[in-house]
């Protein structure tokens, strides 16, 4: 399956995982592999997300306070965004198109 961030989505890995190295060197490393973790259990099972509506589920990081938001169908994995759980709900939506 195909991995494919949406541009947001990428800059909010990207500055996670930038200020959890700056907090703690080492750390930002250790975001970057959890969230291959998350990704790699969803490419081997997309349906183990909770569900949020009929297209997109939420998978929790267990080391950091943040939820991948996607999408899986036809062999693509596509990841909406990487959301710290304390921003409002469905900020992201208007990714999506819908």
């Amino acid at each position: 399956m195909n991995v494919e961030f949406h541009p947001e989505a990428s800059t909010e890995f990207q500055a996670a995982s930038t200020y959890y190295e700056n907090e703690v060197p080492g750390l930002g490393e250790g975001f970057i592999s959890e969230l291959e973790r998350i990704a790699e259990l969803i490419e081997a099972n997309p349906a183990i997300g909770t569900p949020i509506d009929d297209v997109f589920r939420r998978a929790v990081l267990v080391r950091f306070p943040f939820s991948v938001i996607y999408r899986a169908e036809n062999g693509k994995l596509w990841i909406i965004a990487v959301a710290h759980q304390r921003r409002k709900p469905g900020y992201w939506r208007d990714r999506t198109g819908r």
